[in-house]
């Protein structure tokens, strides 16, 4: 038996839950306690009754929490008042992003924990499939919030995404054609706008030519068509991924200075560190920088404005994985290569080649 824990999200503006009460029936009936730390599913719209219902064990405070649990599940990572909860040899399986912070690698690192982080486990076929699902909403809510930001009231130049008849649309420039990418040109173009979607690899691109509509055109990323673009654009989607590594820096402070005064940047990318060097990291109710004339939306944690989805999606995407480090323990797990892939600090040690390459650690093969 295993006790797994589920505390409440601590990061601001962070309504996510980690697991969703088909979750903790499922533990129990594999014979396994489950915590919960009271309030942690109410951002998501779910009780404490019903997690109790399904089984879990509902406790005041994350030291409860932490203090039980042999294996924590959280959507965002630990945060500094956390740290010190943490125990040698507790199993967290959450998002880290840890090329983005020196600061919480080391304090994993000091802690002794196993890391085990959604956003690497990665299956044979090169697939990401517990980033996938917060991708796919974060791409979509991208041209959502970029088409709120363009308007006036908001600082923006004052354009309707998709036009009216008489009147051309904006121009949304997408930069990576992953799923965050994929989703944010399918949601621009279904609202009218023109589109280009940049990206390196070409077999992606002639993909995307393939299936996306007609208002919706490919473009190799180089340095030239990236300048030119983005100085013609009204909004710009930052949805670059390295996976495990810092997002690579594509639109430097010299070119926002060439945009137009009111466009709009959103950069998905920011929990890695952003690829627009202008981008800060921000929270949904403060959500925006005018830097340059031009706005720039940071949030870290965007599928977090919508919890309710956001947690259901991430449950489906997560739980079997869970189930299985649960059933068998981190060690026997990682027999799994997806879960070996997700295996990014072991009991002192950086085990994910990127973030160890990021700070000039020692990396360790998992």
């Amino acid at each position: 038996m295993v006790i797994v824990g589920l505390p409440k999200e601590i990061k601001a503006d962070e309504y996510r839950a980690a697991l969703m009460p088909v979750g903790v029936e499922e533990l129990r009936r594999r014979g396994h306690r489950v915590v919960v730390e009271r309030s942690a599913g109410e951002g998501s719209g779910v009780p404490d009754g019903l997690y109790a219902e399904h089984g879990a064990e509902i406790v005041a405070g994350p030291g409860e929490v932490y203090g039980a649990a042999d294996l924590v599940v959280k959507v965002k990572e630990p945060l500094a008042e956390e740290y010190g909860l943490l125990r040698r040899g507790q199993i967290v399986f959450g998002f880290f992003h840890l090329a983005a912070s020196r600061e919480l690698t080391e304090a994993l690192l000091r802690a002794g924990i196993v890391a085990i982080a959604y956003e690497t486990i990665r299956t044979p076929d090169g697939g990401l499939p517990l980033l996938k699902p917060m991708s796919e909403i974060a791409g979509r809510m991208s041209i959502q919030e970029g088409a709120k930001y363009l308007e006036r009231p908001m600082k923006g130049r004052g354009i309707l995404l998709g036009g009216v008849p008489g009147v051309e649309p904006a121009f949304v420039l997408v930069l990576g054609g992953g799923t965050v990418g994929t989703n944010a040109a399918k949601v621009a173009a279904g609202l009218g706008a023109r589109v280009s979607v940049a990206d390196v690899n070409l077999e992606r691109l002639r993909y995307l030519d393939d299936i996306l509509p007609a208002n919706v055109t490919t473009l190799y990323a180089d340095a030239h068509t990236l300048r030119r673009k983005v100085r013609e654009a009204d909004l710009v989607i930052g949805a670059v991924l390295r996976e495990g590594a810092r997002a690579p820096m594509l639109v430097t402070e010299a070119m926002v200075h060439t945009m137009k005064p009111g466009a709009v940047i959103v950069d998905v990318a920011v929990d890695q560190g952003g690829c627009v060097e202008t981008t800060e990291a921000t929270t949904h109710h403060d959500p925006v920088r005018v830097k340059h004339g031009v706005v720039h939306y940071g949030v870290a944690n965007i599928p977090g404005a919508v919890a309710r989805t956001s947690s259901h999606a991430l449950t489906n995407a997560t739980l079997p994985y869970l189930l299985e480090i649960a059933d068998k323990g981190f060690e026997r797990a990682a027999e799994n290569p997806a879960i070996r892939a997700g295996l990014n600090v072991v009991l002192g040690q950086v085990t994910n080649r990127a973030v160890a390459e990021t700070f000039g650690m020692e990396y360790l093969e998992p």
